[in-house]
């Protein structure tokens, strides 16, 4: 039975999951959890008059490198919003895809690369950059191609992260399309890990190609505790949004071709049809009805935090909020509180990253007058 807790059982329960505590996680539907106390977190905006800001990657020097969905690539300093020169022509923004996410490479204060994620008219495609001042070359391109896309840009997935590895991580979206998540012939509905100087797959990797894990709807977060285990968030058809702890070579049970047996896109289907698919690999979280279309993760690190040291932050689209979760050492999910500072205050939430100073990042995803806010322990 998953149990939620008021915030200050937050904070008890989070100092037990630190140190390997455990809690109930079965990952079974129920409501969302529901507003409690206060977080205390202090939010300051950073930036503001963004459209669709959709992630946040730091450099070295402070300034912050910034993809909004339409197609433009931005560096925030100082509040300041410099649109960065790049030939962005051959994005296509439509509906939910656009220019995505973004990741800074861990040299970057040598070698000056980034890798953008983003919908061409054709496919999705990672493509790494160099950074000159306030202008972007591709040095990549393209770093992946052929991940597939739909005209409307509907699940295109397009969340990329860093394991403690350096490799790089990339969760898809099955585009709408029924027999997509269990195809291992397509890069859609999956995560996949990739080498970040090459975009080919990673020695060790489950399938020995570029594949970590399977049957996944529409991936939408990808967060890396410290100790190296992944989580990522996931949309839930009308019910059961995930959070899920990724297994090499797992199957996460998303098939909407009810296993080719019917045509189109059968949302009626379990998130995680654990009847068709026995060993699935159930999720950590659901959210029941409602769904929150749940987004972007991030760990929250650093004694700075407290007793929400090792918090994991999830942003919320529809539900427009933040959610915390404890999660156990083993990956289970303990307790979950959402803060009434971010519960309907800033609108829709899109982008979370955790800065090298331990705060946490959130974009907001309202369409007009986006804002990047920075979010501290308010004590």
């Amino acid at each position: 039975m998953r149990r939620f807790f008021g915030f200050a059982a937050v904070l008890a329960a989070c100092a037990a999951c630190s140190t390997g505590g455990s809690g109930d996680s079965d990952g079974s539907g129920g409501d969302a959890p529901s507003t409690t106390t206060s977080a205390g977190l202090a939010v300051e905006v950073v930036a503001s008059g963004l459209s669709h800001p959709w992630d946040v990657g730091f450099l070295p020097d402070g300034r912050l490198l910034v993809p909004q969905r339409p197609g433009r690539i931005s560096l925030v300093e100082g509040g300041r919003v410099t649109d960065v020169e790049a030939d962005l022509g051959d994005v296509a923004a439509r509906g939910e895809g656009g220019l995505m996410s973004l990741v800074v490479h861990p040299d970057f204060a040598t070698s000056r690369r980034f890798t953008t994620c983003f919908n061409t008219s054709t496919d999705v495609r990672l493509v790494t950059w160099e950074l000159d001042g306030t202008r972007a070359t591709r040095v990549k391109d393209p770093l992946l191609a052929g991940l597939p896309t739909a005209a409307s840009g509907r699940h295109s997935g397009c969340r990329m992260a860093l394991d403690r590895d350096g490799d790089l991580l990339v969760g898809t979206g099955d585009t709408a399309r029924g027999d997509v998540p269990q195809d291992r012939a397509s890069l859609g509905g999956k995560v996949l890990r990739v080498d970040l100087a090459t975009g080919e797959g990673v020695p060790g990797n489950p399938f020995g190609d570029r594949i970590y894990t399977y049957g996944h709807r529409n991936v939408q977060g990808v967060a890396v505790r410290p100790d190296g285990v992944v989580f990522t968030a996931e949309h839930g058809p009308s019910v059961d949004d995930e959070v899920n702890v990724v297994r090499p070579g797992g199957n996460y049970g998303w098939d909407p071709s009810r296993g080719g047996t019917v045509g189109g896109y059968d949302e009626d289907v379990p998130m995680t049809d654990l009847e068709r698919f026995p060993d699935a690999v159930p999720a950590v979280w659901s959210s029941g009805r409602p769904t929150e279309a749940i987004c972007d993760a991030a760990f929250l690190v650093g004694e700075q935090w407290g007793p929400l040291n090792g918090v994991l932050a999830v942003t919320a689209l529809k539900g427009a909020k933040l959610l915390l979760f404890t999660v156990t050492q083993e990956g289970g999910v303990h307790s979950v509180s959402i803060p009434p500072e971010l519960d309907g205050t800033h609108g829709r939430l899109r982008g979370a990253e955790t800065a090298p100073d331990g705060s946490l990042y959130v974009t907001t995803s309202n369409g007009t007058d986006d804002k990047i806010l920075r979010l501290t322990p308010s004590s």
